[in-house]
């Protein structure tokens, strides 16, 4: 079972979540019509170069380019193929315009897939065809992340009925998470395995004070979590193996499948979350699985729910004292009189496989049929006493003033330079902070690494979260996998139509450095990417226009500069990755990108709910209001420019 859930591990974040098994929608261009039945409207076409074959049975747009290259003649169903030549029938039936216009277009046609119309959507297409099972799966299975962020973000979390059911089944199988389903466990345990078992110079007892660590991180966490502050992130079992293997793996994954030169560089910030990474499997060089029987406060989680089993370990009165039980168990569950620590056992039934009379029977928690007698062999131990007592006070003490100070620390340190770029359907920052888990699902889920983590000069409150470097790529407008791979609604779930209509972040453009209005050269990289991606959000205006000598402007002096449309901007960046890449880095024309995205108010929308669509359309009739107004009261005059 656990080498079945590690494998579904890596088959979700490596697989489901990677989104470079997209492909853009196919086209088959140069298709020339023979014929055209004017009766039911179907069409045979042939093309003179062999090429790619239209696979039968699909449906697809017929586009004439030299027409309208944004306009499809309708769609056909491909009922036959040949090496040079279809046959294509209407899915609906044509109407007698449609047939003429078929009939008096000579092509070439292309055959697309989609619509040209339509907005690119192939990523957030893969990631549904691929997500049968939600690829944030085990994130939402961690009882922790889903408390710690309801209570920080002072909300109901979408994912606690997920923690409350997989929390009703370890009522019938103790700890079953823990000792099943975590892949962080089983990484733990291939550690001891290789490494741990062969490493004994560290070794500690079971007994001290590091025994009930676990308790005390949980409390801190949620003490923080009171004050707003997050910190699950940090030390929840499914977020660290997460987060490390984003920081870990993906680098490597994308480096081989896609070459090194994709892959950004390193921060800081990544080398302090490798090496708490490796310092969770560092810790079994103390004792096996120290870190799930001693400091992981999910599985504290866990044994509190313990509390309420319906099921327990039992050992019958055949046990021979023979301590295999004890040697082999990997959670310190078994007690020196071989009777069980109920709130550490997981079910594993590993110490069941090894005891020779097969005493060990896993039932009802009321069964007392044939059981060994109590304090046989006798143990010394006590109830709780004075110095227990006090240990727990110094504990609990412990764990309050470290919730206490982690959460005023983070936001002493928190404070950023400025308002940082946010991935789109971001709720408003201090619940962003509140909810996101810093889990690193949704860099992997990114294409193209638009969104990286923030390092340690963002602060300390929004280290590992997200954010948009447009210096390195622009958001993809086909893809909106962040938020449907986030597992706490930090980021929404949009669909690609309201994604489009997400305001990240607003264009700015340096009238200092950009080449056209510093007077120095024509460029049009940010425009026609623009336009390219399907926003037109910038335009052209003439600069340093020249006079001649009576004072008239000379026709095409000065140059065309680029300025942005505030209401038509969604800060997508892909104007500031290509000045970048071509300005800076290839023709280092400039220091830095003469475009850049920024945020902050007014410049980006950041709704924990409602549509971002219906937000666009009401700021579009309130302009239209207003220029109405500017131009002539109720007249309702209004230029075409304007529109």
């Amino acid at each position: 079972m656990q080498a079945i859930c590690l494998a579904a591990f890596f088959y979700l974040f490596a697989y489901v979540a990677w989104p470079y098994t997209a492909q853009p929608a196919k086209t088959w261009p140069d298709w020339l019509p023979i014929e055209v039945d004017s009766s039911t409207g179907r069409v045979a076409a042939t093309r003179e170069q062999p090429g790619e074959p239209v696979p039968p049975g699909i449906v697809v747009h017929v586009v004439d380019p030299g027409a309208d290259a944004a306009a499809s003649l309708g769609r056909f169903r491909v009922e036959k193929t040949g090496p040079n030549e279809l046959s294509l029938s209407p899915v609906e039936p044509l109407a007698a315009e449609q047939i003429d216009i078929l009939s008096t277009s000579f092509g070439p046609w292309t055959l697309s897939e989609t619509d040209p119309r339509a907005w690119p959507s192939h990523y957030a297409r893969d990631l549904d065809a691929k997500e049968r099972v939600a690829a944030e799966l085990f994130l939402i299975l961690d009882p922790l992340v889903s408390l710690s962020t309801a209570v920080a973000a002072k909300s109901w979390v979408w994912s606690l009925t997920a923690a409350g059911v997989i929390l009703a089944i370890c009522l019938v199988i103790p700890r079953g998470f823990c000792g099943y389903l975590c892949p962080l466990g089983t990484l733990i345990d291939l550690f001891d395995w290789t490494v741990g078992r062969r490493v004994t110079w560290f070794r500690v007892s079971g007994e001290g004070w590091w025994v009930h660590t676990k308790y005390f991180v949980l409390l801190a966490v949620l003490v923080a979590a009171l004050f707003g502050v997050l910190l699950s992130g940090f030390v929840s079992a499914i977020p660290v193996v997460t987060r490390g293997v984003a920081f870990v793996l993906s680098p490597l994954e994308l480096g081989f499948a896609r070459g090194w030169h994709q892959v950004p560089q390193l921060s800081a910030g990544h080398y302090v979350s490798i090496g708490l990474f490796f310092a969770v499997f560092a810790l079994g060089l103390l004792r096996p699985r120290f870190w799930c029987k001693y400091v992981c406060p999910t599985g504290a989680v866990f044994s509190l729910g313990n509390l309420f089993r319906t099921t327990e370990r039992k050992v019958e009165s055949s046990c021979i004292h023979c301590r295999r039980c004890i040697e082999i168990c990997p959670f310190d569950a078994i007690k020196p009189n071989f009777t069980t620590r109920g709130t550490d056992c997981t079910f594993c039934q590993t110490c069941a496989g090894v005891c020779p009379p097969h005493s060990i029977k896993f039932v009802g928690r009321w069964n007392q049929i044939d059981l060994k007698p109590v304090g046989d062999p006798p143990t010394g131990e006590t109830p709780l006493g004075r110095r227990g007592f006090l240990a727990t006070a110094a504990g609990v003490a412990a764990g309050v003033t470290g919730g206490l100070a982690g959460a005023w620390a983070t936001r002493a340190l928190g404070a950023s330079d400025g308002p940082l770029v946010r991935p789109p359907g971001s709720v408003p920052e201090r619940q962003f902070l509140e909810l996101c888990i810093r889990c690193g699902e949704c860099f992997q889920a990114c294409p193209n690494n638009v969104l990286q983590p923030v390092s340690f000069s963002g602060g300390w409150e929004s280290l590992w979260t997200p954010q948009v470097v447009a210096d390195w790529s622009g958001c993809e407008p086909s893809c909106a996998n962040c938020g449907q791979v986030c597992p706490t609604g930090a980021i929404r779930a949009l669909a690609l139509e309201e994604k489009r209509a997400a305001r990240m972040g607003l264009a700015v453009v340096n009238s200092q450095t950009c080449l056209p209005f510093a007077g120095r050269e024509e460029c049009r990289l940010c425009v026609d990417e623009c336009i390219t991606a399907g926003y037109s959000a910038i335009e052209f205006l003439r600069v340093g226009t020249r006079l001649d000598e009576s004072g008239d402007p000379i026709e095409d002096s000065g140059f065309l500069a680029p300025v942005v449309l505030p209401e038509k901007c969604v800060g997508c960046g892909l104007c500031q990755t290509r000045c970048f890449a071509i300005n800076v880095k290839s023709k280092h024309l400039l220091e830095h990108s003469a475009i850049v995205v920024e945020a902050g108010e007014g410049k980006e929308d950041r709704l924990a709910s409602g549509s971002y669509v219906a937000l666009r359309e009401t700021e579009a009739r309130q302009r239209r209001a207003r220029q109405q107004q500017t131009l002539g009261g109720d007249s309702g005059y209004l230029p075409e420019f304007l529109e």
